[in-house]
């Protein structure tokens, strides 16, 4: 029978990493990839709503087909709903997804015709992520998704890796909600190192502390790892 506790005090105050430090150690572990910047924020804006809930590889796969059935973005908004939900099938929560596109779209439109978002790029961070999280259905991940990989801002998305490994390590409680730790975690690591981090994480997260079976016994981390709210065996 498994079940996740919180650790002892004892535990929980134990010397912790420091996001340099975890970058250090997991840069060596995994080989993390180096930055590309896309330069297209509408594009990385549209790709990480695809994104929600499913794979790379699947929203990848719905991103390929709504650029190869819509020629521009204004061709999306002047087709059905029903067109756009068909075309990014392959992504799952269609349905949903299409009509969340589609209200982005729609008010985008509004604001800049052209669908030019590189005006992001020269706005004080914090203006330009309230601009981006005033779009519906866009919170604090996504739009530091858009400013990260598309502008190479330092901004940094706290997916569910991210914040699942961070809270393990004692960088966050346990029980802040997402986005709180968001700003928490920003915030604690260095504007420079906001890519490493966000990437080693995933890393880390996907390899070796999974959700559910985390292979403490392999992990690089664990000399100083509180494992909090760790699964268990009772």
């Amino acid at each position: 029978m498994s079940t996740s506790v919180q650790r002892p005090k004892k535990l929980q105050n134990q010397k912790l990493w420091k996001p340099e430090q975890i970058i250090e150690i997991l840069d060596l572990e995994y080989s993390r990839p180096p930055q590309q910047i896309s330069n297209s924020p509408i594009f990385e804006l549209i790709l990480t709503v695809l994104s929600q809930h499913t794979s790379d590889h699947n929203s990848g796969e719905a991103m390929h087909h709504l650029l190869r059935v819509f020629p521009n973005w204004q061709s999306v908004l002047d087709s059905p709903v029903q067109v756009l939900e068909e075309a990014i099938r392959p992504g799952g929560l269609a349905p949903t997804k299409s009509k969340r596109i589609h209200q982005i779209l729609t008010d985008i439109q509004q604001m800049q015709p052209d669908f030019n978002l590189d005006f992001l790029a020269d706005q004080p961070l914090e203006e330009a992520r309230t601009w981006l999280t005033s779009l519906p259905g866009v919170g604090p991940k996504t739009a530091a998704c858009v400013l990260l990989f598309a502008l190479g801002r330092p901004t940094l998305p706290v997916d569910t890796h991210v914040e699942r490994v961070s809270k393990r390590l004692g960088l966050v409680p346990l029980k802040m909600n997402a986005d709180t730790a968001h700003t928490l975690l920003e915030k604690s690591v260095k504007p420079k190192d906001v890519y490493a981090y966000h990437m080693d994480l995933i890393q880390h997260g996907r390899r070796t502390c999974n959700a559910r079976k985390p292979k403490c016994d392999q992990c690089v981390l664990v000399k100083k790892c509180p494992k909090s709210g760790v699964p268990i065996t009772a």
